[in-house]
């Protein structure tokens, strides 16, 4: 029997966090890309105070989902779960990301703290390969359209 024994559950699960300090996907892009060089693997990874209990759904498939300015805009896909120690000897969670951030169908969200799971019928779906390469839409406009039921 594995770490996660005979009831290991094979469906997926996200995560959805607000994306704070960018106002963009390509905001975003470009922070992680500034930060990656100095990491081992170079990838991405949101560090976090808590360890997700439900990390063999988040691992099977799951993404982090961001919130930016109220509304969803983007996802990465989960790749693992490295422990952390912060300066302060305190142990975390390094949520690693795969680099390609993948744009989504723009999704109101209310403002929360930390993570939220978030269920793949709840997710917005990705955009379409035409709809990326369109210019985006600004932040306040997306906003304003999903508020109000448009996109």
């Amino acid at each position: 029997m594995g770490r996660w024994g005979a009831d290991f559950m094979t469906d997926s699960i996200n995560l959805i966090k607000l994306c704070v300090g960018t106002e963009t996907p390509d905001d975003l892009a470009l922070w992680q890309a500034s930060h990656r060089a100095s990491l081992p693997d170079t990838l991405p990874r949101h560090v976090t105070r808590m360890w997700p209990k439900r990390a063999a759904e988040l691992l099977n498939g799951g993404s982090l989902y961001w919130v930016f300015k109220g509304v969803v805009l983007a996802r990465q896909k989960v790749l693992r779960l490295d422990e952390v120690t912060g300066p302060d000897g305190i142990a975390r969670c390094g949520i690693v990301l795969d680099p390609d951030i993948i744009r989504t169908a723009p999704a109101p969200r209310r403002p929360f703290q930390g993570w939220r799971y978030l269920k793949p019928e709840d997710a917005p779906p990705d955009i379409s390969d035409r709809a990326r390469r369109e210019d985006p839409l600004p932040a306040a406009l997306n906003a304003a359209l999903a508020e109000i039921g448009v996109l």
